[in-house]
């Protein structure tokens, strides 16, 4: 009898975003319920839909949720670290590091 796949617990580690810093979404984020005045299903940010990190959260006491303000509208939407990239904090292509250049 299995409890299922192990999840890493992130909040051990600081948090991969901070207030203010901007980001993109690497994916379409769909309401699932959770968003009030909204249809589930809707699209709440689109893959690829730049915004800021407005505030640090946690869920389950394991998993930040990163609340990104996006778009003209304003619409604030909490996301998970991997959902997000920094726009601010523009990483080294690989071959780069590999070759320590």
């Amino acid at each position: 009898m299995g409890l299922g796949r192990e999840q890493e617990v992130e909040i051990r580690d600081a948090p991969v975003f901070m207030p203010g810093e901007r980001v993109r979404s690497l994916k379409h984020i769909r309401n699932d319920g959770t968003y009030r005045g909204r249809e589930i299903g809707d699209i709440l940010v689109r893959k690829g839909e730049v915004g800021y990190v407005r505030d640090i959260g946690t869920f389950l006491q394991q998993l930040y949720i990163y609340a990104g303000e996006w778009g003209d509208s304003a619409t604030v939407v909490g996301m998970r670290g991997k959902e997000l990239t920094s726009l601010d904090r523009l990483e080294a292509p690989a071959a780069m590091k590999e070759t320590g250049q």
